[in-house]
């Protein structure tokens, strides 16, 4: 049997060869972006993780900080220094009473930290218009520690 005839009575051989490298090359590439993302997003959860320690509050469990802020800071990233935002912000700091019971409070400065050290990390560009908005509020050291 001569080698062209044996090529070309087995050409579905090559051509089934050529579509399972193919396919796995493009199976390789997407789980390496989904490797190197799931890296990179646990990096930056451990790097708030160490921030909350340095801070005094407990080290918060990094998995749940890398499925709510994955690789990009989620919805904390998306614009954090509208008007909007900045009204739920003052009204989750409150007194938590409801309607017209409902008074504006002195927030707690290290929370306030905390949220411009997410934005730290993951979405630097943000933090200067965030640190504007921060200097107008009146905060302070209102929060016990020692319990």
């Amino acid at each position: 049997m001569s080698p062209t005839r044996f090529a070309s009575e087995h050409k579905w051989v090559y051509v089934g060869a050529i579509v399972v490298l193919v396919a796995l090359a493009i199976i390789g590439v997407i789980q390496y972006e989904s490797v190197k993302s799931t890296n990179e997003a646990a990096e930056k959860a451990n790097k708030l993780a160490d921030a909350a320690e340095d801070a005094g509050y407990p080290r918060p469990d990094t998995e749940v900080i890398e499925r709510s802020l994955g690789t990009d800071g989620g919805i904390v990233c998306e614009d954090p220094a509208t008007a909007l935002r900045s009204a739920l912000w003052k009204i989750n700091v409150s007194n938590g009473a409801a309607f017209v019971g409902q008074r504006p409070v002195i927030g707690d400065t290290k929370a306030l930290r905390a949220e411009a050290k997410i934005l730290e990390i993951y979405c630097p560009d943000k933090l200067d218009k965030f640190k504007d908005r921060l200097d107008d509020l009146k905060t302070d050291d209102t929060v016990r520690r020692d319990a």
